[in-house]
Formats: structure tokens, sequence, C-alpha cells
């Protein structure tokens, strides 16, 4: 597999480019010259992915060549985008990134053989979820826009719902992998409708009820949806049935309405989405400079640096787009970048879950076709989630952009869902060559 590798390598150099390029485009707005700046930042970034490439060529030979450039290329976007916004930020970035590699590296290194989270897979699932809670708990939990999503432990902060979605992911794959036939023989048809074995719809029901207390009791709507569709996503994959899906969409929507009818501050996140102008000044200022930033980019962009991020003449200073560096940093590319440079990164973003989902059919084993579809899944609702809620499909939620928004929690622990997509994506792709290699071998003459 040689020739990935070097497609790999070679994909890796235009990343660089388009970094080096970025950041001498907000050298040159910022200081009206160009110096060496940007050359080394590319140079730098350049070196540690190549290191990253050389760990993978010796590692993990037969993995997806076109999935870590693809990740790099968000990472570098985002680089640029968040020094755009502030220095200190990006250098926080910049750590953030190394950190993500190294726990990359190390998950590559130590879980070759992936298929012992199997074996754990109730005390992944019990661990996350006491994680997810942890916002809660007084003295470490941080409310963030009216939502519990952070924890903070002396200088440490993170956000558990990005280390969580990767447990709940594992934990589905393997009970589906094991019940899957049973829910495909037992289902039965109630009028026209496939439904699952009522001793088996229990999974279902604890999934949602798990997507609705977080809707309710840690206020994160992002992540509630984002758990529920992924897991739909398996149930499809695991049992082909499509009435189930239709069942469990069914089953979040009414319970997001009821919830939306009767608690507050779920009535006031609706309210927001549906109606932002009934307070331009308050509550529905961020979702309205959001859209206006958009529009005012039309279709090519006002260019690197262009954007107004501070109202002139305020004190203390005020944002003119509020959390330009996390929640609406799609807003702020397209403000500068047009609609044309935003679909460059929905395109992105497309071809990471095109490969994704290609490593998943590869996949020869059932535990390593769900993993897959689950890890794609949910990286692609991901971006699907805040990327919709800026655009105002849904409302506005406080997840992350993949590998572009300012955040370690983020960056860090979706480096460890491409190492997992790697590691099934070497087995898979290596299993496949195998027999084609026999083949070949009895095929030549003596």
């Amino acid at each position: 597999m040689t020739a990935a590798r070097n497609r790999e390598l070679l994909a890796l150099v235009p990343v660089a480019v388009l970094l080096t390029a970025g950041f001498a485009g907000v050298f040159a707005q910022e200081n009206a010259q160009l110096g060496n700046l940007s050359l080394i930042y590319g140079a730098y970034f350049l070196a540690i992915c190549i290191a990253t490439h050389i760990f993978l060529r010796i590692r993990l030979p037969n993995a997806d060549p076109y999935l870590f450039p693809l990740m790099a290329t968000l990472t570098a976007f985002g680089f640029v985008m968040i020094y755009r916004i502030d220095e200190t930020l990006a250098r926080d970035q910049a750590n953030w990134f190394v950190l993500g590699l190294i726990l990359f590296a190390l998950t590559v290194y130590f879980l070759r053989d992936y298929e012992v989270l199997e074996r754990y897979r109730y005390t992944i699932a019990i661990g996350g979820l006491l994680v997810l809670l942890a916002p809660r708990l007084p003295g470490i939990g941080q409310q963030v826009n009216g939502a519990y999503l952070g924890v903070k432990i002396g200088p440490l902060a993170f956000q558990p719902a990005e280390f969580t979605k990767l447990a709940i992911v594992v934990f589905l794959a393997s009970y589906l992998r094991e019940h899957r036939e049973v829910l495909i023989v037992g289902a039965r048809r109630v009028l026209g409708v496939t439904l699952p074995p009522l001793k088996h719809f229990g999974p279902m029901l604890v999934v949602w009820g798990a997507s609705m207390f977080m809707l309710v009791f840690i206020r994160d709507l992002g992540s509630s949806l984002m758990f529920f569709a992924a897991f739909l996503a398996l149930l499809y994959v695991a049992t082909g049935r499509f009435s189930f899906v239709v069942i469990g969409m069914l089953m979040f929507f009414l319970g997001a309405w009821f919830f939306a009818a009767t608690v507050p501050h779920v009535h006031d996140r609706g309210e927001i989405w549906l109606h932002p102008y009934n307070e331009p000044q308050g509550n529905g200022y961020q979702i309205l400079q959001s859209i206006f930033a958009q529009a005012d980019g039309g279709l090519f962009g006002k260019g690197f640096g262009q954007s107004l991020l501070i109202i002139p003449g305020s004190h203390p200073p005020a944002q003119l787009l509020p959390a330009a560096e996390t929640d609406t940093i799609y807003s702020l590319i397209v403000n500068e970048l047009g609609l044309f440079g935003a679909c460059g990164v929905i395109l992105v973003y497309l071809l990471i879950t095109a490969r994704g989902f290609k490593v998943a059919l590869l996949a020869s084993d059932g535990f390593s076709k769900l993993l897959a579809t689950g890890l794609t899944a949910v990286f692609a609702i991901q971006a699907f989630v805040i990327i919709g809620g800026v655009t105002r499909v849904i409302p506005l939620t406080g997840v992350t952009l993949p590998f572009i928004s300012y955040g370690g929690s983020s960056i860090v622990a979706n480096f460890v869902l491409l190492a997992l997509l790697l590691l099934i994506s070497d087995r898979a792709r290596r299993e496949a060559a195998e027999p084609a290699g026999r083949m070949a071998a009895l095929g030549s003459p003596a």
C-alpha cells in the first residue's frame, strides 16, 4: 500500500500551501506588508503533518489515504480563521492540535486491536454518561449560553459531550452487533409498519430518554440531537429497517415538542429560533447578526480580515458577531470568503463523510462496520447541527464546528475519532487486499 501512503503525503502539500496563503492574506490585511512569518507557520504545520504521516506509514500502511489530509485541511482553515480573530486563541488552538495528534498516535499504538472495546462496552458507556453529567456538579460545572456544557477543574477546562459521543458510539455499535438479528427476526408488521419486538424496544427508549434528559437537564439541544441521530443511523445499518428510523424520529420530535411546550428554557430556545426579531437586541441578537454576516458576504466574500467583529467606539468593546471563534465561525467564513468559500468547507465535510462510510462498507465484521458508521455519522451530524444552527435551519446550539471552531475538547476528541476510523480502515483494506493478492499469486505462471 505504498501508493496509498504516497497519495496521502502528496495531499498534505497543498494543505500546507493553503495555510500559508491564508496567513499571508491575514498578515497583508493587518500590516499592509508580507514577511516570512506565514512561510514559517506553513513549514511548521507541514512538518507536523509529515511526522504524523510517517507514523501512519509505519503503523497503518493500509489505512485510507485521504481522511487525514482532509481533516488537516479543516484544521488549517480553522487556524487561519481563529488567528484572524485572536492571536492568543490561535496559539492555544495550536497547542491543542499537537495534543490531539499525540492522543491520536497513542490511540493508534495501543488500540491496534480495537475490538477490545467491545468487552468493556458497558464500562465505557457508564463512564461516558457520568462525565456528561459533570457540568451540573456544583463547583466544577460551567454554564455556557444557558446550557451546562463545560467542566473546569483548576486550570483544566473541557466539554464532556465531545468525549461522550465516542463512548456512546462504541457502546451502540457493540450492542447492536450482538442484538441485530433479534431486532429483525422478532419484528412484526402493524398497519404496514415494521415494529421491533417490545422486549427489545428498550434500547430505543433508553437512548430516547437520554436525549430528552440532555435536552431538559443539561439544556444541550445540539448534543441531544447529535447522539440520537447517530443512534438512528446505526439502527438502520444494523437492521436495514427504515421504519425503525421513522419511529425514532417521531419519538424525538414528539419529545422535543412536549418539552418545548412545558419547560421554559426549551421553549425560549425555540422562540429565539422561530422569532428572533422579537428581541433583536436581546436573545435574538446572536442569530440575527449571524444571518446578517452571511448575507453581507455575498458570493465571493469581503476578504480575509475584512469583517467587522467589534462595534467601533463601544466601551467596553461590544461584539458585532458574538462568539465568532466558536458558535458563529461558519458565519464569519461566509462573510469573508463568500458562499463559494463556505461551500468549499462543506464539500470537505462531505468528502470526509463519504470516505468514512466507504470504510464502513469495506469492513468485514459487524462491529467494525457499525463503529465506522457511528463515528462518521456523529461527525457529519455535528457539522450539520452547527451549520444548520447559524443558518436557522434548526435552533442554534453550543456544539463546535469540527476541527475549525476554537476548542481543545473538540479537536482532541475528533483526532481520537480519526484514529479509530483509520484503525478500522487499515484492517478492512488489508483484508480486502489479501484475497486479491492470493488470486494473483495463483494465477501467475510458475
